[in-house]
């Protein structure tokens, strides 16, 4: 029988090569407190990869989930990047993950910061389900319905555009701004294959106040995917091992994406993957002097921008959500359209 693939093994063989590096110290007076402190240390995050690595095996024994069951009981990973508009887009990178954040935590929802505007959201949320009428308004049911987080935020992946007038223009101008949103699911370790070659790991110091052991551990981790040129990087944990686990959660779901866009374009290459490769259309302003959010692809506008902002998403995400799955699936439109 060949030998199960475990994603952890080199690095746990690299931190022991290390355990035995240190232990050659421990003779020697003046390095022995030092090296029984990295001891410890890195015996802490060898155990974190064994935990992870006895996760991963024992997922191999179940039955691997399709790429829908993925996306209907996945957590969501989010991650925003300032586009056109200089610092004023960094500003507004800040303001949309102010804006999730503070919906997800009103709802109960769990958030783990990642790295900078990129985080996860973990749990379930009860959202109302609307219905369309035949003049294309969007009507309350009465009804609810309970989403996980990726299912939740997936339709807000693709470019948002703010119209404002900047805190740093003298002259009252309005200035257009921009910000990318990639919504992706946490998938298992078993739904993606990622073998340790096509990996190239690097650590590096995670940066704040100073001190003998921020100076001495590389607990930030750097980690390029070599076959797709993907990057990612993890630095919110103070344990290597942590960082090591929440960059391979988010370069997976990356992989992800990928191959659920591949097979959505092999499908229909002339069908419209909304949520998917929209990403880099516009799909939503959000427009101050007349505090209106517009959605592009459904045609719809609320005149409530500051609730908006502040984490009132409720009935923006019902509505996107109840007219795009009609567009991904045209057979529930009868069913959706009172």
């Amino acid at each position: 029988m060949d030998q199960v693939y475990n994603p952890y093994q080199s690095q746990i063989e690299q931190i022991e090569i290390e355990i035995t590096e240190n232990q050659k110290l421990l003779d020697d007076a003046l390095m022995h407190d030092l090296a029984n402190e990295e001891i410890t240390r890195l015996l802490e995050e060898k155990k974190a990869l064994e935990l992870a690595a006895s996760d991963f095996l024992n997922g191999q024994n179940k039955t691997n989930d399709d790429s829908s069951q993925v996306a209907q009981n996945a957590n969501a990973i989010i991650e925003i990047r300032g586009g056109a508009g200089g610092d004023e887009a960094k500003i507004w990178a800040n303001d949309l993950m102010r804006m999730y954040t503070r919906y997800a935590e009103n709802k109960g929802l769990k958030v783990e910061l990642i790295d900078d505007l990129v985080f996860k959201v973990k749990g379930k949320v009860e959202l109302p389900i609307v219905k369309i009428d035949e003049d294309g308004k969007i009507n309350k049911t009465g009804e609810t319905e309970w989403l996980q987080a990726y299912k939740l935020f997936r339709y807000d992946s693709g470019v948002h555009r703010v119209q404002r007038v900047p805190s740093t223009e003298a002259a009252g101008r309005i200035h257009t701004s921009t910000a990318s949103v990639a919504v992706l699911p946490e998938v298992t370790a078993t739904a993606v294959e990622i073998k340790e070659e096509d990996l190239e790991w690097s650590f590096m110091r995670a940066g704040g106040a100073g001190g003998q052991s921020v100076n001495k551990t590389s607990s930030a981790v750097r980690l390029i995917h070599k076959p797709s040129g993907l990057v990612v990087s993890a630095r919110t944990e103070r344990k290597q091992a942590q960082n090591r686990q929440i960059a391979l959660e988010l370069l997976r779901a990356q992989l992800w994406q990928i191959e659920e866009d591949k097979k959505m374009a092999e499908i229909d290459e002339a069908r419209s993957n909304i949520g998917r490769n929209m990403r880099a259309e516009k799909i939503k302003t959000y427009n101050y002097p007349q505090s209106r959010v517009t959605d592009h692809r459904i045609h719809q506008s609320w005149h409530n921008l500051e609730g908006i902002l502040g984490g009132d998403l409720d009935e923006l995400i019902a509505s996107t959500k109840s007219l795009l799955e009609i567009d991904e699936n045209p057979e529930k439109s009868d069913e959706q359209i009172s």
